[in-house]
């Protein structure tokens, strides 16, 4: 009795010495990717999204590119179609407003750009995990000649309407490849990025709404 209550603590204790391992490995890949991304001023990416919910038969995949500057919160974000180029909404930000172009309305909602920590802020997707998440660091997975490092992070707030998120880094260029978000309601969005500019070179000018280069366009001010 007494060898197996101290081969359970050990146990026990070796568990919790891995885990704690793999939060500080974690904790050092998330650091670094971070901080070379704040070096960068602008990036562009090529995305696409897969939401798929095998209980509700839903599986589709869209595309789009994400133009972010994350040190003054401004962004623009192009839409397409499912299974085409063809713009389906636009979402540009100056920091301090935010414009959503849906194009089969021909219509433009203005609103208060939201910086909090709850808002949607694409200009944050690649810092998003340094607040308000534990984070795990699961192991390596290769696909297609490339390494990539996994890491699970849980939201802190239980209230949030997913319960994990599952980044894929690059190894060798250290740079975010995908991000899987698990909903509670069964459904998966996975985020994986085609391309990766960094420093990409941008007027300021493309961070605010021309309603000139969108004839006939409705403006709807929400503010």
């Amino acid at each position: 009795m007494k060898r197996l209550l101290l081969y359970l603590i050990l146990s026990a204790t070796t568990i919790a010495t891995a885990f704690a391992q793999k939060d500080a490995d974690a904790k050092l890949i998330l650091n670094k990717l971070s901080k070379q991304y704040r070096t960068y001023d602008a990036v562009k990416t090529d995305y696409s999204l897969t939401i798929d919910n095998q209980q509700a038969n839903v599986k589709e995949t869209f595309t789009g590119t994400l133009i972010a500057k994350s040190k003054t919160n401004k962004y623009k974000v192009i839409s397409y179609a499912a299974g085409t180029k063809t713009v389906s909404q636009d979402i540009i930000s100056d920091g301090k407003n935010q414009w959503t172009y849906l194009k089969d309305a021909n219509e433009v909602q203005l609103s208060a750009a939201d910086n909090s920590e709850e808002g949607f802020n694409p200009a944050k997707i690649f810092t998003m995990y340094e607040k308000g998440y534990k984070y795990i660091y699961t192991g390596q997975q290769k696909m297609a000649g490339k390494v990539y490092m996994v890491i699970d992070l849980t939201p802190e707030d239980s209230k949030k309407t997913f319960f994990k998120v599952r980044l894929m880094i690059d190894k060798v260029k250290n740079q975010l490849y995908s991000a899987q978000i698990f909903d509670k309601n069964g459904s998966k969005y996975t985020y994986t990025l085609r391309t990766f500019t960094p420093n990409y070179k941008i007027a300021e000018t493309a961070f605010v709404f021309d309603k000139k280069t969108y004839p006939g366009v409705e403006v709807v001010d929400l503010r």
